[in-house]
């Protein structure tokens, strides 16, 4: 047996969890600032509320929980592990009904499986963090979701980041500009948004390989990337979708103007969700990160197919954990605890001592090994990365005094007894006070 997690999960000893337990906390207390409500749902739904409703590919990586007791030898499983929030908001939705505020704003940061294939950065465990609104169809919603990702983000300490902007309409628009036939959209527009990591004379190529001419592959590429936004504005113009599209980007840009100069940009060939997006959508991206690190738009009849009535809805998705890795990479050694109470004899006394330290709100740990060794104790006390040692020898007792160590420097001090939780709180709080 390997001493290892399963494939695809991951141990979180106290350093990364106490940074991953912050972060979820600088997130939920910006979206309760904004007005949404947590949510919690079960680890585990019934299989009903999640088959059908996430199309073939994502219905194979469904967790599946096999029936228990007299019906276990079937091989029939009836529960599944929580795939993602929005279909299990969509059931609180029908099953809480008039309960619930209209509309609805809600957040929900938790665990989510996949029964998917294990791979450097894929997880088959990992947390999502979503706010959402139903029950809604004000532009006001939408441009709340931006609002909160964006305070989300800085709060998180995430720097030079930009909201990609773009409308499933604006895209739809865009096909009947170029006489792009509806069967062939969905590829066409896939190709569009390999722009930022493809040369446009290979999207090209693939455009044509896909069924259109050059003639429309080279027109529709060489304006989707143009630095001039008129010329793209001008072709969606020329019809119905393009034009109810640019009004939904122009409205979102004016309802956000007040954020940093330069924080969201129309971009014409970014694609998302065409199964289910309806409206506004957005993809954020910042330097050092790969890839998009949050993400979402409007999806009004989501929420029905889902189970849920029929009620238009938006929302957005913060990837936590692709934030997280990366800070995890640059984080310097987080602080351990704030004192270190060697054992050397007096164990009543350290008792009392370690009850004062916490009553004071420092983290105080006690050495518990069976080595009466100073050289030792303090060794566990550098390996728990603390800022101070205070021992309590022979000596020390008998003068009523501690010496605390500085764990940093080595530097230690005798201080009177009865001193030394103020000693300790002073020098602890001190750098907060410069």
């Amino acid at each position: 047996m390997k001493a290892e997690p399963p494939s695809g999960t991951r141990d979180f000893l106290a350093e990364d969890l106490r940074r991953r337990k912050a972060a979820f906390d600088q997130v939920g207390a910006v979206f309760e600032r904004h007005g949404f409500d947590p949510l919690e749902t079960p680890a585990f739904e019934q299989l009903e509320v999640f088959q059908g409703k996430l199309g073939d590919d994502a219905s194979a990586l469904i967790f599946k929980i096999l029936k228990r007791g007299v019906h276990e030898a079937s091989g029939e499983a009836d529960l599944a592990l929580r795939y993602d929030h929005t279909v299990p908001l969509a059931r609180v939705i029908g099953t809480y009904g008039s309960k619930l505020p209209s509309p609805y704003k809600r957040y929900a940061i938790g665990n989510v499986w996949r029964a998917d294939r294990a791979a450097k950065g894929r997880f088959r465990e990992f947390a999502q963090c979503d706010i959402d609104t139903v029950g809604s169809s004000s532009a006001l919603a939408d441009a709340e979701v931006f609002w909160a990702i964006n305070a989300g983000l800085e709060e998180l300490g995430v720097e030079n980041f930009q909201f990609q902007l773009n409308s499933r309409k604006a895209l739809w628009g865009l096909l009947q500009a170029y006489d792009i036939a509806p069967e062939l959209g969905t590829k066409a527009l896939g190709s569009l948004d390999k722009l930022d990591k493809m040369s446009a004379d290979k999207v090209i190529a693939e455009l044509v390989e896909r069924g259109l001419s050059t003639t429309t592959a080279e027109n529709v590429v060489t304006d989707v990337t143009s630095p001039d936004p008129e010329r793209i504005r001008k072709q969606l113009l020329a019809n119905e979708l393009g034009t109810a599209g640019l009004a939904e980007i122009d409205l979102m840009l004016q309802l956000t103007q007040d954020l940093p100069a330069g924080r969201i940009r129309f971009n014409p060939r970014m694609v998302r969700g065409l199964d289910y997006y309806t409206g506004p959508i957005f993809e954020v991206e910042a330097d050092g990160f790969p890839g998009s690190i949050a993400s979402g738009g409007r999806y009004d009849g989501l929420v029905n197919k889902l189970g849920g009535p029929d009620l238009p809805a938006c929302g957005g998705s913060i990837g936590i954990e692709r934030i997280l890795a990366i800070q995890a990479s640059e984080a310097t050694t987080a602080r351990g605890l704030d004192v270190v109470l060697t054992v050397l004899g007096a164990e009543q006394e350290i008792m009392r001592l370690a009850g004062q330290f916490r009553a004071a709100e420092l983290t105080t740990g006690i050495y518990l090994g069976s080595s009466g060794k100073l050289t030792k104790q303090l060794k566990w006390a550098n390996d728990s990365r603390a800022r101070f040692a205070v021992i309590y020898g022979g000596d020390e007792q008998a003068a009523a005094e501690v010496t605390i160590r500085d764990m940093g420097s080595g530097e230690q001090t005798r201080v009177p007894l009865d001193q030394a939780c103020s000693v300790l709180r002073s020098r602890i709080t001190e750098p907060a006070q410069q």
